[in-house]
């Protein structure tokens, strides 16, 4: 795909969905069934726009049924199902409820737990690439199927994807109680390269199902750190646990908005000493002010110069929790944990949400926390 977006003056390539691939190989399938000849190429369009010309794949005709694949191109924001094929499968079936039946196959996750935007029990095609699919088969068979195959048949396409099971290990489905495979996913039908969004939209679907399922509270970590945390050094239930990667501001901001009454955050000191100075975006290319946060405070602490300069002097958070463990100065953390839940107050202004913070070491060894902290983990247990 040649289109391109630039990004901190870099140029960036686009890709396409796995939304855009399953749309294009039910039109090409639905085409081939129809015809009986293969075909090179399909064109079909885009939610964002863009049109896309995509060659077709492992053709197979058949008297009764045509399928083939489209290869996923993640374009320069590659991920975990970059180069892997997306099946349909066309077939006419008895007639059913519907012209068009759209379902999953092998590799294609199935719901399990409520809070998505596809039904529990149903086949992991979000709502736009169902609707792609619907639109692009249309534009083959016509406006009326009867007029094409006769009034007692529907057209089935059943989208697979044969290394799904395997590739949806490295995603957030499993997570999400997705299971047997990857999702169909995409609201444009265009990859961004470089962007955060479907990243963010990830977490906080995973945040949406915790509350549908009846959870007022929520434990909010950056990662896997975290979580270990949480499991082995507090022995709390995992199922409170979402992870925020460095999105804690955002994330904040949607268990705020979907009614999360209590917040208990827990996170390394090298991502939380951020947040004490209002730093919501914890990635080191958004701001990367750890040593200057830490200096400051124990400047504030009077601790001597020659001890700022040491702190000052340290590549990582880690190796200035090894010079402060060796001082009169631990009080610090603390300190820290008490002013990032500060911020976090006048972030979320809201007098109705609990939050209270934690922080530790690489070890999992607990540094600092706020001064309500143990009372809020008591609520968890």
């Amino acid at each position: 795909m040649e289109e391109y977006v630039y990004i901190d003056g870099k140029k960036y390539r686009r890709g396409y969905t796995t939304g855009s691939c399953a749309a294009a190989a039910s039109k090409a399938a639905t085409h081939m069934l129809l015809t009986k000849n293969k075909i090179e190429t399909i064109n079909i369009d885009t939610p964002k726009g863009i049109p896309l010309s995509l060659k077709v794949h492992n053709i197979n005709i058949c008297s009764d049924y045509a399928q083939c694949s489209i290869e996923k191109d993640g374009g320069d924001d590659i991920d975990a199902t970059h180069t892997m094929h997306i099946y349909a499968k066309a077939e006419f079936i008895d007639r059913a409820n519907e012209d068009i039946v759209v379902c999953g196959g092998i590799g294609v996750g199935v719901v399990t737990k409520k809070g998505l935007s596809v039904e529990v029990g149903k086949a992991a095609i979000n709502p736009v690439p169902m609707r792609m699919i619907h639109t692009e088969v249309r534009s083959v068979i016509g406006s009326d199927l009867k007029n094409t195959i006769g009034e007692d048949k529907s057209l089935k396409i059943t989208i697979s994807a044969p290394e799904g099971v395997e590739v949806a290990k490295k995603t957030f489905n499993p997570r999400l109680g997705i299971i047997g495979g990857i999702s169909i996913l995409g609201t444009t039908g265009i990859v961004e390269p470089m962007s955060d969004d479907g990243w963010k939209k990830s977490l906080s679907i995973e945040l949406q199902m915790k509350k549908e399922q009846g959870l007022d509270k929520i434990i909010l970590v950056p990662g896997n750190h975290g979580e270990q945390f949480i499991k082995e050094k507090l022995g709390l239930d995992m199922k409170y646990v979402v992870r925020t990667s460095n999105f804690i501001g955002y994330m904040l901001k949607e268990a705020q908005r979907m009614g999360y009454k209590k917040i208990l955050m827990a996170g390394h000191i090298g991502k939380y000493i951020k947040i004490s100075a209002g730093i919501f975006n914890t990635h080191s290319k958004v701001a990367d002010a750890r040593s200057e946060i830490l200096v400051s405070n124990l400047a504030m602490m009077k601790a001597p110069y020659e001890f700022l300069e040491r702190i000052n002097e340290c590549v990582t958070a880690e190796g200035a929790v090894e010079l402060i463990d060796e001082s009169d100065y631990k009080d610090i953390y603390n300190l820290i944990s008490n002013k990032c839940k500060s911020k976090i107050d006048q972030y979320l202004l809201d007098e109705e949400i609990e939050v209270e913070v934690m922080m530790f070491k690489m070890d999992k060894t607990l540094l600092g926390k706020s001064d309500d902290a143990d009372s809020l983990v008591e609520v968890f247990r």
